[in-house]
């Protein structure tokens, strides 16, 4: 068991869920099937490791934005060839 985020309790999972996800132009969102998660059973609160997120926003930027489907899962996009090497607009590391 894991120590929630949100309700600190040790109480949470990891599982595999779906998400869904505005795409940067705001013009479209995207459900992403099978996203690394935890859960928790005390509070109910599902989310994401901040990594993960990262991963996810990362990969939406770098990507040809034509090509997402409506629906795809975690994998499938972090597998998509990327336009760019990295994210050269993030100045975080």
């Amino acid at each position: 068991m894991l120590t929630c985020d949100w309700c600190e309790e040790k109480k949470a999972n990891e599982e595999q869920t779906t998400v869904y996800w505005e795409l940067i132009t705001g013009t479209q969102s995207i459900e992403i099937i099978e996203t690394p998660s935890i859960s928790c059973t005390h509070c109910g609160m599902t989310y994401q490791k901040d990594e993960t997120v990262k991963e996810i926003e990362d990969q939406l930027i770098l990507v040809d934005q034509t090509k997402l489907p409506e629906k795809i899962s975690y994998e499938e996009l972090m597998s998509m060839k990327r336009l760019l090497k990295r994210n050269y607009f993030d100045f975080s590391s």
